[in-house]
């Protein structure tokens, strides 16, 4: 309100940019999971997915980069929630609630732990979805996309 009378309004030229889907441009992110906390891998991962920390950040479109996760059978869990924390499922019929925790589930599919923590911290809908298709979940170091080039991403 410089040079202005007290009382009146001054309104800025600045518009707000909205991001279109074809001007998006996406990088590759490598995650390293080994030994990682796997809130913190899926927190970061889901940042990357949804593409919160660009500029160009516009909620209702999918900005968000391509993210690769390997070692994900290496991720661990602070505390004691290997062995308390639980996972449930349920198949719809009398007595179908089945109970599994984080130990069992590593043993059979490594990649689910990640996976169902990223798939959490995405929108619920179908952009969220779309988002998740992004998500590349491998259980040991090696993964296909060396071609693409990915950006190795440290967790702090």
């Amino acid at each position: 309100m410089t040079g202005e009378r007290k009382g009146t309004i001054v309104f800025s030229s600045v518009k707000t940019y909205f991001q279109k889907p074809t001007e998006v441009s996406r990088n590759w992110y490598l995650i390293d999971a080994k030994d990682q906390i796997v809130g913190k891998v899926a927190v970061k991962a889901a940042t990357l997915l949804r593409g919160k920390g660009k500029v160009i950040f516009t909620p209702n479109v999918d900005t968000g980069d391509n993210v690769i996760i390997i070692n994900a059978s290496k991720a661990i869990f602070s505390g004691k929630k290997e062995f308390q924390k639980r996972y449930s499922t349920y198949s719809g019929y009398i007595g179908g609630q089945k109970n599994y925790t984080p130990q069992k589930i590593r043993l059979k599919r490594p990649t689910f732990l990640i996976e169902h923590a990223v798939r959490g911290m995405i929108p619920h809908n179908r952009l969220g979805r779309k988002i998740y298709t992004k998500l590349h979940v491998y259980e040991g170091a090696e993964h296909p996309h060396t071609a693409q080039k990915p950006i190795p991403i440290s967790i702090d």
